[in-house]
Protein backbone atom coordinates (compact mmCIF):
# COMPACT_ATOMS: atom_id res chain seq x y z
CA UNK A 1 0.00 0.00 0.00
CA UNK A 2 1.30 3.44 -0.86
CA UNK A 3 1.98 6.02 1.83
CA UNK A 4 1.79 9.75 1.67
CA UNK A 5 4.22 12.22 3.14
CA UNK A 6 2.39 14.85 5.15
CA UNK A 7 3.30 17.99 6.97
CA UNK A 8 1.46 19.68 9.86
CA UNK A 9 -1.28 21.61 8.13
CA UNK A 10 -1.00 25.38 8.33
CA UNK A 11 -3.84 27.46 9.65
CA UNK A 12 -4.96 28.77 6.28
CA UNK A 13 -5.91 25.42 4.79
CA UNK A 14 -9.54 24.63 4.17
CA UNK A 15 -9.58 21.66 6.50
CA UNK A 16 -7.36 20.76 9.43
CA UNK A 17 -7.07 17.25 7.97
CA UNK A 18 -5.91 18.42 4.55
CA UNK A 19 -2.48 17.42 3.31
CA UNK A 20 0.02 20.24 2.86
CA UNK A 21 0.69 20.44 -0.86
CA UNK A 22 2.29 23.88 -0.87
CA UNK A 23 -0.94 25.66 -1.76
CA UNK A 24 -0.37 29.38 -2.32
CA UNK A 25 -3.23 30.61 -0.17
CA UNK A 26 -1.40 33.76 0.90
CA UNK A 27 -0.04 34.66 -2.53
CA UNK A 28 -1.12 37.74 -4.46
CA UNK A 29 -3.51 37.47 -7.36
CA UNK A 30 -0.71 38.60 -9.66
CA UNK A 31 1.50 35.69 -8.65
CA UNK A 32 -1.34 33.17 -8.81
CA UNK A 33 -2.44 34.19 -12.29
CA UNK A 34 1.15 34.45 -13.52
CA UNK A 35 1.68 30.83 -12.47
CA UNK A 36 -1.58 29.83 -14.12
CA UNK A 37 -0.65 31.54 -17.39
CA UNK A 38 2.78 29.85 -17.51
CA UNK A 39 1.27 26.43 -16.77
CA UNK A 40 -1.40 26.90 -19.42
CA UNK A 41 1.09 28.10 -22.03
CA UNK A 42 3.35 25.12 -21.42
CA UNK A 43 0.44 22.76 -22.09
CA UNK A 44 -0.32 24.56 -25.35
CA UNK A 45 2.14 22.35 -27.24
CA UNK A 46 -0.53 19.63 -27.19
CA UNK A 47 -3.30 21.45 -29.12
CA UNK A 48 -0.75 23.42 -31.14
CA UNK A 49 0.88 20.30 -32.54
CA UNK A 50 -2.43 18.53 -33.08
CA UNK A 51 -4.07 21.44 -34.92
CA UNK A 52 -1.01 22.30 -37.01
CA UNK A 53 -0.18 18.75 -38.07
CA UNK A 54 -3.82 17.81 -38.75
CA UNK A 55 -4.21 20.77 -41.08
CA UNK A 56 -0.86 20.09 -42.83
CA UNK A 57 -1.25 16.35 -43.52
CA UNK A 58 -2.00 16.84 -47.21
CA UNK A 59 1.13 18.97 -47.63
CA UNK A 60 3.27 16.38 -45.84
CA UNK A 61 2.33 13.63 -48.30
CA UNK A 62 4.67 15.25 -50.82
CA UNK A 63 7.57 14.10 -48.63
CA UNK A 64 6.12 10.78 -47.47
CA UNK A 65 4.75 9.69 -50.83
CA UNK A 66 4.31 5.98 -50.11
CA UNK A 67 2.20 6.06 -46.93
CA UNK A 68 -1.14 6.99 -48.53
CA UNK A 69 -4.01 7.37 -46.07
CA UNK A 70 -1.76 6.17 -43.25
CA UNK A 71 -0.36 9.70 -43.14
CA UNK A 72 -3.05 10.13 -40.45
CA UNK A 73 -0.80 8.11 -38.13
CA UNK A 74 1.15 11.34 -37.68
CA UNK A 75 -1.83 12.27 -35.49
CA UNK A 76 -3.10 8.85 -34.37
CA UNK A 77 0.25 8.05 -32.73
CA UNK A 78 -0.31 10.94 -30.33
CA UNK A 79 -3.29 9.14 -28.84
CA UNK A 80 -1.55 5.77 -28.82
CA UNK A 81 1.66 6.84 -27.08
CA UNK A 82 -0.19 9.38 -24.98
CA UNK A 83 -2.50 6.67 -23.67
CA UNK A 84 0.44 4.54 -22.55
CA UNK A 85 2.57 7.38 -21.17
CA UNK A 86 -0.08 9.44 -19.40
CA UNK A 87 -0.85 7.06 -16.50
CA UNK A 88 2.85 6.43 -15.89
CA UNK A 89 3.68 10.12 -15.91
CA UNK A 90 0.59 10.99 -13.86
CA UNK A 91 1.54 8.47 -11.21
CA UNK A 92 5.23 9.41 -11.33
CA UNK A 93 4.26 13.04 -10.79
CA UNK A 94 2.64 12.06 -7.48
CA UNK A 95 5.77 10.15 -6.44
CA UNK A 96 8.59 12.35 -7.74
CA UNK A 97 7.09 15.82 -8.12
CA UNK A 98 4.67 17.31 -10.61
CA UNK A 99 6.93 20.14 -11.75
CA UNK A 100 9.77 17.70 -12.58
CA UNK A 101 7.50 15.54 -14.70
CA UNK A 102 5.90 18.62 -16.27
CA UNK A 103 9.33 19.72 -17.48
CA UNK A 104 10.23 16.18 -18.58
CA UNK A 105 7.26 16.10 -20.96
CA UNK A 106 8.49 19.36 -22.47
CA UNK A 107 11.99 17.97 -23.03
CA UNK A 108 10.56 14.90 -24.78
CA UNK A 109 8.41 17.14 -26.96
CA UNK A 110 11.39 19.32 -27.90
CA UNK A 111 13.53 16.33 -28.91
CA UNK A 112 10.65 14.78 -30.86
CA UNK A 113 10.03 18.00 -32.82
CA UNK A 114 13.71 18.32 -33.75
CA UNK A 115 13.73 14.72 -35.02
CA UNK A 116 10.59 15.35 -37.11
CA UNK A 117 12.06 18.53 -38.57
CA UNK A 118 15.28 16.82 -39.67
CA UNK A 119 14.09 13.54 -41.19
CA UNK A 120 12.59 12.40 -44.47
CA UNK A 121 12.13 8.82 -43.25
CA UNK A 122 8.57 7.92 -42.31
CA UNK A 123 9.75 5.49 -39.63
CA UNK A 124 12.05 8.01 -37.97
CA UNK A 125 9.36 10.68 -38.29
CA UNK A 126 6.95 8.45 -36.36
CA UNK A 127 9.60 7.91 -33.69
CA UNK A 128 9.84 11.68 -33.34
CA UNK A 129 6.06 11.98 -33.15
CA UNK A 130 6.04 9.25 -30.51
CA UNK A 131 8.50 11.23 -28.37
CA UNK A 132 6.46 14.39 -28.87
CA UNK A 133 3.37 12.47 -27.74
CA UNK A 134 4.71 12.42 -24.18
CA UNK A 135 3.54 16.03 -24.06
CA UNK A 136 -0.04 14.70 -23.95
CA UNK A 137 0.64 13.98 -20.28
CA UNK A 138 1.55 17.63 -19.64
CA UNK A 139 -2.14 18.54 -19.42
CA UNK A 140 -2.74 15.83 -16.83
CA UNK A 141 0.20 17.04 -14.74
CA UNK A 142 -1.04 20.61 -15.17
CA UNK A 143 -4.36 19.72 -13.55
CA UNK A 144 -2.41 18.29 -10.61
CA UNK A 145 -0.24 21.39 -10.33
CA UNK A 146 -3.30 23.61 -10.33
CA UNK A 147 -5.04 21.50 -7.72
CA UNK A 148 -1.97 21.39 -5.44
CA UNK A 149 -0.79 25.01 -5.78
CA UNK A 150 -3.74 27.26 -6.54
CA UNK A 151 -6.17 28.42 -3.81
CA UNK A 152 -9.37 26.38 -3.87
CA UNK A 153 -11.62 29.17 -5.07
CA UNK A 154 -9.49 29.64 -8.21
CA UNK A 155 -9.19 25.96 -9.19
CA UNK A 156 -12.37 25.67 -11.35
CA UNK A 157 -11.36 28.89 -13.11
CA UNK A 158 -7.79 27.61 -13.55
CA UNK A 159 -9.05 24.40 -15.13
CA UNK A 160 -11.27 26.50 -17.37
CA UNK A 161 -8.21 28.50 -18.41
CA UNK A 162 -6.66 25.30 -19.75
CA UNK A 163 -9.82 24.90 -21.81
CA UNK A 164 -9.40 28.50 -22.94
CA UNK A 165 -5.81 27.74 -23.82
CA UNK A 166 -7.00 24.94 -26.06
CA UNK A 167 -9.20 27.47 -27.81
CA UNK A 168 -6.32 29.93 -28.07
CA UNK A 169 -4.20 27.27 -29.77
CA UNK A 170 -7.08 26.31 -31.99
CA UNK A 171 -7.18 29.93 -33.12
CA UNK A 172 -3.50 30.70 -33.63
CA UNK A 173 -2.20 27.27 -34.70
CA UNK A 174 -3.83 27.32 -38.16
CA UNK A 175 -2.56 30.86 -38.73
CA UNK A 176 1.02 30.14 -37.67
CA UNK A 177 1.07 26.71 -39.29
CA UNK A 178 -0.50 28.05 -42.48
CA UNK A 179 2.02 30.87 -42.79
CA UNK A 180 4.98 28.56 -42.14
CA UNK A 181 3.84 25.78 -44.48
CA UNK A 182 2.73 28.08 -47.30
CA UNK A 183 5.88 30.22 -47.22
CA UNK A 184 8.50 27.67 -46.17
CA UNK A 185 7.82 23.96 -45.65
CA UNK A 186 5.99 21.65 -43.24
CA UNK A 187 9.26 21.21 -41.33
CA UNK A 188 9.06 24.84 -40.26
CA UNK A 189 6.09 23.91 -38.04
CA UNK A 190 8.25 21.57 -36.00
CA UNK A 191 11.06 24.12 -35.67
CA UNK A 192 8.49 26.61 -34.38
CA UNK A 193 7.11 24.11 -31.86
CA UNK A 194 10.62 23.25 -30.68
CA UNK A 195 11.45 26.95 -30.26
CA UNK A 196 8.15 27.54 -28.41
CA UNK A 197 9.08 24.86 -25.89
CA UNK A 198 12.65 26.09 -25.59
CA UNK A 199 11.49 29.60 -24.68
CA UNK A 200 8.86 28.51 -22.16
CA UNK A 201 10.92 25.91 -20.28
CA UNK A 202 13.00 28.48 -18.33
CA UNK A 203 9.77 30.30 -17.38
CA UNK A 204 8.37 27.10 -15.87
CA UNK A 205 11.64 26.56 -13.98
CA UNK A 206 11.70 30.10 -12.55
CA UNK A 207 8.01 30.84 -11.94
CA UNK A 208 6.15 27.60 -11.14
CA UNK A 209 6.93 26.16 -7.67
CA UNK A 210 7.11 22.44 -6.99
CA UNK A 211 4.33 20.87 -4.97
CA UNK A 212 4.98 19.25 -1.58
CA UNK A 213 2.69 16.27 -2.11
CA UNK A 214 4.56 12.96 -2.50
CA UNK A 215 3.16 9.45 -2.68
CA UNK A 216 5.80 6.80 -1.93
CA UNK A 217 5.42 3.92 -4.37
CA UNK A 218 7.22 2.10 -7.15
CA UNK A 219 6.31 2.71 -10.77
CA UNK A 220 5.46 -0.57 -12.55
CA UNK A 221 5.73 -0.24 -16.36
CA UNK A 222 4.30 -3.70 -17.14
CA UNK A 223 0.75 -2.39 -17.29
CA UNK A 224 1.81 0.39 -19.67
CA UNK A 225 3.37 -2.18 -22.01
CA UNK A 226 0.16 -4.21 -22.09
CA UNK A 227 -1.96 -1.08 -22.59
CA UNK A 228 0.16 0.35 -25.42
CA UNK A 229 0.60 -2.99 -27.22
CA UNK A 230 -3.09 -3.86 -26.91
CA UNK A 231 -4.12 -0.42 -28.16
CA UNK A 232 -1.61 -0.57 -31.04
CA UNK A 233 -2.83 -3.95 -32.30
CA UNK A 234 -6.48 -2.91 -32.04
CA UNK A 235 -5.92 0.41 -33.81
CA UNK A 236 -3.92 -1.25 -36.59
CA UNK A 237 -6.85 -3.57 -37.22
CA UNK A 238 -9.36 -0.70 -37.25
CA UNK A 239 -7.12 1.35 -39.52
CA UNK A 240 -6.19 -1.38 -42.02
CA UNK A 241 -9.10 -3.83 -41.78
CA UNK A 242 -10.51 -2.81 -45.15
CA UNK A 243 -7.18 -3.42 -46.89
CA UNK A 244 -6.40 -6.63 -45.02
CA UNK A 245 -9.96 -7.97 -45.11
CA UNK A 246 -12.04 -7.53 -41.95
CA UNK A 247 -12.79 -11.23 -41.58
CA UNK A 248 -9.48 -12.75 -42.68
CA UNK A 249 -7.78 -14.80 -39.94
CA UNK A 250 -4.49 -12.92 -40.38
CA UNK A 251 -6.32 -9.61 -39.85
CA UNK A 252 -8.47 -10.86 -36.98
CA UNK A 253 -5.30 -12.03 -35.22
CA UNK A 254 -4.34 -8.39 -34.69
CA UNK A 255 -7.73 -7.58 -33.18
CA UNK A 256 -7.86 -10.68 -31.00
CA UNK A 257 -4.30 -10.15 -29.80
CA UNK A 258 -5.02 -6.50 -29.00
CA UNK A 259 -8.22 -7.25 -27.11
CA UNK A 260 -6.57 -10.06 -25.13
CA UNK A 261 -3.75 -7.75 -24.07
CA UNK A 262 -6.22 -5.06 -23.01
CA UNK A 263 -8.17 -7.63 -20.98
CA UNK A 264 -4.93 -8.86 -19.42
CA UNK A 265 -4.07 -5.24 -18.63
CA UNK A 266 -7.32 -4.89 -16.67
CA UNK A 267 -6.70 -8.17 -14.83
CA UNK A 268 -3.15 -7.14 -13.92
CA UNK A 269 -4.25 -3.70 -12.75
CA UNK A 270 -6.86 -5.21 -10.46
CA UNK A 271 -4.33 -7.55 -8.84
CA UNK A 272 -1.02 -5.68 -8.55
CA UNK A 273 -0.38 -3.70 -5.40
CA UNK A 274 0.72 -0.57 -7.26
CA UNK A 275 -1.23 -0.30 -10.55
CA UNK A 276 -0.53 2.47 -13.03
CA UNK A 277 -4.32 2.82 -13.36
CA UNK A 278 -6.27 2.11 -10.21
CA UNK A 279 -9.16 0.04 -11.52
CA UNK A 280 -10.75 0.15 -8.09
CA UNK A 281 -11.43 3.82 -8.73
CA UNK A 282 -13.81 2.68 -11.45
CA UNK A 283 -16.10 1.31 -8.74
CA UNK A 284 -16.72 4.95 -7.86
CA UNK A 285 -19.44 6.11 -10.30
CA UNK A 286 -18.13 9.66 -10.06
CA UNK A 287 -14.95 8.48 -11.79
CA UNK A 288 -16.34 5.76 -14.05
CA UNK A 289 -19.15 7.85 -15.53
CA UNK A 290 -16.85 10.84 -16.08
CA UNK A 291 -14.39 8.61 -17.95
CA UNK A 292 -17.18 6.94 -19.95
CA UNK A 293 -18.58 10.32 -20.92
CA UNK A 294 -15.14 11.53 -21.97
CA UNK A 295 -14.29 8.37 -23.95
CA UNK A 296 -17.39 8.76 -26.11
CA UNK A 297 -17.43 12.55 -26.26
CA UNK A 298 -13.86 13.35 -27.26
CA UNK A 299 -13.98 11.80 -30.74
CA UNK A 300 -15.89 14.63 -32.39
CA UNK A 301 -13.28 17.14 -31.19
CA UNK A 302 -10.63 15.20 -33.14
CA UNK A 303 -12.50 14.30 -36.32
CA UNK A 304 -14.22 17.59 -37.20
CA UNK A 305 -11.05 19.73 -37.52
CA UNK A 306 -9.22 16.92 -39.34
CA UNK A 307 -12.03 16.54 -41.88
CA UNK A 308 -12.38 20.28 -42.44
CA UNK A 309 -8.64 20.63 -43.02
CA UNK A 310 -8.80 17.94 -45.70
CA UNK A 311 -12.01 19.07 -47.36
CA UNK A 312 -11.27 22.77 -47.68
CA UNK A 313 -7.70 22.27 -48.92
CA UNK A 314 -8.75 19.79 -51.61
CA UNK A 315 -9.38 21.37 -55.05
CA UNK A 316 -12.90 21.12 -56.41
CA UNK A 317 -13.51 18.61 -59.20
CA UNK A 318 -12.68 21.07 -62.00
CA UNK A 319 -9.46 22.10 -60.30
CA UNK A 320 -8.47 18.49 -59.63
CA UNK A 321 -9.28 17.51 -63.23
CA UNK A 322 -7.00 20.27 -64.48
CA UNK A 323 -4.22 19.06 -62.16
CA UNK A 324 -4.57 15.49 -63.45
CA UNK A 325 -4.51 16.63 -67.08
CA UNK A 326 -1.39 18.71 -66.48
CA UNK A 327 0.23 15.72 -64.81
CA UNK A 328 -0.51 13.47 -67.80
CA UNK A 329 0.81 16.09 -70.23
CA UNK A 330 4.00 16.52 -68.18
CA UNK A 331 4.52 12.75 -67.94
CA UNK A 332 4.05 12.33 -71.70
CA UNK A 333 6.58 15.07 -72.39
CA UNK A 334 9.08 13.48 -70.02
CA UNK A 335 8.70 10.06 -71.67
CA UNK A 336 8.58 11.09 -75.35
CA UNK A 337 9.89 14.64 -75.50
CA UNK A 338 6.71 15.63 -77.34
CA UNK A 339 3.98 17.98 -76.16
CA UNK A 340 0.62 16.27 -75.77
CA UNK A 341 -2.33 18.64 -76.42
CA UNK A 342 -4.37 18.94 -73.22
CA UNK A 343 -7.66 18.63 -75.14
CA UNK A 344 -6.79 15.02 -75.97
CA UNK A 345 -6.78 14.07 -72.28
CA UNK A 346 -10.20 13.28 -70.83
CA UNK A 347 -10.63 12.74 -67.10
CA UNK A 348 -13.69 11.55 -65.18
CA UNK A 349 -13.89 10.81 -61.47
CA UNK A 350 -15.57 7.76 -59.99
CA UNK A 351 -17.06 8.51 -57.57
CA UNK A 352 -17.22 12.26 -57.75
CA UNK A 353 -17.32 14.55 -54.73
CA UNK A 354 -19.07 17.78 -53.82
CA UNK A 355 -16.56 19.48 -51.51
CA UNK A 356 -13.27 21.24 -52.23
CA UNK A 357 -12.14 24.84 -52.15
CA UNK A 358 -8.44 24.54 -52.95
CA UNK A 359 -7.52 26.73 -49.97
CA UNK A 360 -3.92 27.02 -48.96
CA UNK A 361 -3.26 26.07 -45.35
CA UNK A 362 -3.29 29.75 -44.40
CA UNK A 363 -6.49 30.18 -46.41
CA UNK A 364 -8.07 27.34 -44.44
CA UNK A 365 -7.01 29.05 -41.22
CA UNK A 366 -8.50 32.42 -42.17
CA UNK A 367 -11.72 31.03 -43.60
CA UNK A 368 -12.44 28.28 -41.08
CA UNK A 369 -9.74 27.17 -38.68
CA UNK A 370 -9.29 30.04 -36.24
CA UNK A 371 -12.88 30.91 -35.43
CA UNK A 372 -13.93 27.87 -33.42
CA UNK A 373 -10.74 28.21 -31.40
CA UNK A 374 -11.50 31.82 -30.58
CA UNK A 375 -14.94 30.87 -29.29
CA UNK A 376 -13.47 28.04 -27.22
CA UNK A 377 -10.99 30.49 -25.71
CA UNK A 378 -13.84 32.70 -24.51
CA UNK A 379 -16.05 29.85 -23.33
CA UNK A 380 -13.39 27.95 -21.31
CA UNK A 381 -13.10 30.35 -18.33
CA UNK A 382 -16.83 31.03 -18.48
CA UNK A 383 -17.50 27.28 -18.23
CA UNK A 384 -15.06 27.03 -15.30
CA UNK A 385 -16.91 29.83 -13.48
CA UNK A 386 -20.21 28.11 -14.26
CA UNK A 387 -18.88 24.87 -12.76
CA UNK A 388 -18.01 26.74 -9.58
CA UNK A 389 -21.52 28.19 -9.33
CA UNK A 390 -23.72 25.39 -10.66
CA UNK A 391 -21.55 22.27 -10.76
CA UNK A 392 -19.52 20.78 -13.62
CA UNK A 393 -22.37 18.57 -14.86
CA UNK A 394 -24.19 21.55 -16.40
CA UNK A 395 -21.23 22.56 -18.62
CA UNK A 396 -20.89 18.87 -19.63
CA UNK A 397 -24.55 18.68 -20.67
CA UNK A 398 -24.25 21.96 -22.56
CA UNK A 399 -21.06 20.74 -24.25
CA UNK A 400 -22.54 17.54 -25.64
CA UNK A 401 -25.90 19.11 -26.47
CA UNK A 402 -24.15 21.72 -28.60
CA UNK A 403 -21.74 19.18 -30.12
CA UNK A 404 -24.68 16.91 -30.97
CA UNK A 405 -26.41 19.73 -32.85
CA UNK A 406 -23.16 20.48 -34.69
CA UNK A 407 -22.70 16.78 -35.48
CA UNK A 408 -26.22 16.52 -36.89
CA UNK A 409 -25.49 19.48 -39.13
CA UNK A 410 -22.33 17.86 -40.50
CA UNK A 411 -24.33 14.73 -41.36
CA UNK A 412 -27.43 16.39 -42.81
CA UNK A 413 -26.19 19.39 -44.81
CA UNK A 414 -24.40 19.05 -48.13
CA UNK A 415 -20.93 20.52 -48.24
CA UNK A 416 -20.54 24.26 -48.18
CA UNK A 417 -17.58 25.72 -46.35
CA UNK A 418 -19.76 28.56 -45.06
CA UNK A 419 -22.34 26.12 -43.66
CA UNK A 420 -19.62 23.97 -42.13
CA UNK A 421 -17.98 27.08 -40.66
CA UNK A 422 -21.22 27.93 -38.83
CA UNK A 423 -21.46 24.37 -37.54
CA UNK A 424 -17.80 24.39 -36.53
CA UNK A 425 -18.32 27.67 -34.66
CA UNK A 426 -21.07 25.91 -32.74
CA UNK A 427 -18.64 23.07 -32.03
CA UNK A 428 -16.09 25.57 -30.73
CA UNK A 429 -18.55 26.58 -28.01
CA UNK A 430 -19.04 22.91 -27.18
CA UNK A 431 -15.27 22.32 -27.02
CA UNK A 432 -14.90 25.12 -24.48
CA UNK A 433 -17.56 23.65 -22.19
CA UNK A 434 -16.22 20.11 -22.58
CA UNK A 435 -12.59 20.84 -21.70
CA UNK A 436 -13.65 22.73 -18.58
CA UNK A 437 -16.21 20.15 -17.40
CA UNK A 438 -14.24 16.89 -17.53
CA UNK A 439 -11.21 17.89 -15.41
CA UNK A 440 -13.40 19.64 -12.83
CA UNK A 441 -15.52 16.50 -12.49
CA UNK A 442 -12.39 14.39 -11.89
CA UNK A 443 -10.84 16.87 -9.44
CA UNK A 444 -14.00 16.79 -7.32
CA UNK A 445 -14.23 13.00 -7.49
CA UNK A 446 -11.02 11.84 -5.78
CA UNK A 447 -8.78 12.87 -2.87
CA UNK A 448 -5.69 14.87 -3.75
CA UNK A 449 -3.24 12.00 -3.18
CA UNK A 450 -5.00 10.18 -6.05
CA UNK A 451 -5.10 13.23 -8.30
CA UNK A 452 -2.16 12.17 -10.45
CA UNK A 453 -3.46 8.67 -11.15
CA UNK A 454 -7.07 9.79 -11.70
CA UNK A 455 -6.00 12.61 -14.02
CA UNK A 456 -3.82 10.04 -15.77
CA UNK A 457 -6.90 7.87 -16.28
CA UNK A 458 -8.72 10.89 -17.74
CA UNK A 459 -5.78 11.49 -20.07
CA UNK A 460 -5.76 7.85 -21.20
CA UNK A 461 -9.48 8.03 -21.88
CA UNK A 462 -9.15 11.19 -23.97
CA UNK A 463 -6.14 9.83 -25.90
CA UNK A 464 -7.74 6.47 -26.62
CA UNK A 465 -11.11 7.98 -27.52
CA UNK A 466 -9.45 10.33 -30.01
CA UNK A 467 -7.18 7.63 -31.43
CA UNK A 468 -10.01 5.14 -31.97
CA UNK A 469 -12.21 7.68 -33.76
CA UNK A 470 -9.25 8.82 -35.87
CA UNK A 471 -8.41 5.22 -36.82
CA UNK A 472 -12.04 4.50 -37.76
CA UNK A 473 -12.15 7.72 -39.80
CA UNK A 474 -8.93 6.77 -41.59
CA UNK A 475 -10.36 3.35 -42.43
CA UNK A 476 -13.63 4.84 -43.72
CA UNK A 477 -11.85 7.40 -45.87
CA UNK A 478 -9.41 4.85 -47.29
CA UNK A 479 -12.39 2.64 -48.13
CA UNK A 480 -13.92 5.41 -50.26
CA UNK A 481 -11.15 6.73 -52.52
CA UNK A 482 -11.71 8.90 -55.56
CA UNK A 483 -10.41 7.32 -58.77
CA UNK A 484 -9.62 9.15 -61.99
CA UNK A 485 -10.52 7.42 -65.26
CA UNK A 486 -8.06 8.88 -67.76
CA UNK A 487 -8.56 8.49 -71.52
CA UNK A 488 -5.82 9.58 -73.95
CA UNK A 489 -6.69 8.92 -77.60
CA UNK A 490 -8.53 5.71 -76.80
CA UNK A 491 -6.04 4.43 -74.21
CA UNK A 492 -7.64 4.27 -70.76
CA UNK A 493 -6.08 4.03 -67.32
CA UNK A 494 -7.46 4.27 -63.79
CA UNK A 495 -5.57 6.19 -61.13
CA UNK A 496 -6.42 6.52 -57.42
CA UNK A 497 -6.10 10.15 -56.35
CA UNK A 498 -4.10 10.35 -53.10
CA UNK A 499 -5.69 12.14 -50.13
CA UNK A 500 -8.96 12.79 -51.99
CA UNK A 501 -11.96 10.83 -50.72
CA UNK A 502 -15.58 10.39 -51.73
CA UNK A 503 -18.37 12.19 -49.89
CA UNK A 504 -19.56 8.93 -48.35
CA UNK A 505 -16.27 8.42 -46.48
CA UNK A 506 -16.69 11.75 -44.70
CA UNK A 507 -20.42 11.28 -44.11
CA UNK A 508 -19.89 7.90 -42.46
CA UNK A 509 -17.17 9.42 -40.26
CA UNK A 510 -19.55 12.18 -39.20
CA UNK A 511 -22.21 9.57 -38.39
CA UNK A 512 -19.75 7.69 -36.16
CA UNK A 513 -18.78 10.71 -34.07
CA UNK A 514 -22.39 11.90 -33.90
CA UNK A 515 -23.35 8.54 -32.38
CA UNK A 516 -20.52 8.66 -29.83
CA UNK A 517 -21.42 12.24 -28.89
CA UNK A 518 -25.05 11.28 -28.24
CA UNK A 519 -23.86 8.51 -25.92
CA UNK A 520 -21.73 11.07 -24.04
CA UNK A 521 -24.72 13.39 -23.73
CA UNK A 522 -26.86 10.60 -22.25
CA UNK A 523 -24.15 9.79 -19.70
CA UNK A 524 -23.84 13.47 -18.73
CA UNK A 525 -27.60 13.72 -18.21
CA UNK A 526 -27.92 10.62 -16.01
CA UNK A 527 -24.80 11.10 -13.86
CA UNK A 528 -25.38 12.36 -10.32
CA UNK A 529 -21.83 13.65 -9.87
CA UNK A 530 -21.24 17.35 -10.53
CA UNK A 531 -24.67 18.57 -9.50
CA UNK A 532 -23.28 20.68 -6.66
CA UNK A 533 -20.88 23.59 -7.18
CA UNK A 534 -17.30 22.59 -8.01
CA UNK A 535 -14.99 23.07 -5.03
CA UNK A 536 -11.58 22.34 -6.52
CA UNK A 537 -11.43 19.13 -4.51
CA UNK A 538 -12.15 20.77 -1.14
CA UNK A 539 -15.27 18.70 -0.54
CA UNK A 540 -13.34 15.45 -1.08
CA UNK A 541 -10.52 16.67 1.18
CA UNK A 542 -12.98 17.56 3.93
CA UNK A 543 -14.66 14.17 3.64
CA UNK A 544 -11.24 12.53 4.00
Amino acid sequence: MSTTETSPPPDNLDSPAEIDTGRLDGASRLRIFTILVVIVLYTEVVPLQYTMVSAALQKMTKTFTNVGGNINWAVIILGLVGAAATPLIGKASDAWGKKKLFLATGVCFFVGCVICALTSSWTIFLIGRGLAAFSIASQVVAYGLIRDLIPRKYIPLGVGMIGAGLGFSGAIAPLIGGFLVDHYDWRAMFWFLAAFTLVLTPLVIWIVPETKLRVRERIDPFGAILLSAGALFTLLYLDNGQTWGWGRPSALAWLIGGVLMLVLFVVVEFNVSRPIMDMKLLVNPKVSLTLLMTAFGVGITAVQPLALGYMTQTPNQDGLRENVVQGVVAQAHQMTGMTLPANLVHVNFDPGYTYGNGFSMLGYALHVGIWAGLLGMVIGPFAGAMARKLGARIPAILAFSILTVSGIGFVVFHYSWITYLVLYLLAGIGFGFFYAAGPNLIIDAVPQEQQGISAGMLGVTMSMGSAVCMAVTTALLNNHPVKAHIDVMGHSTVQTIPQVFADRGYTLSFWVVLATTIVALIVAIVMRHGRSPATGGAEVANQG
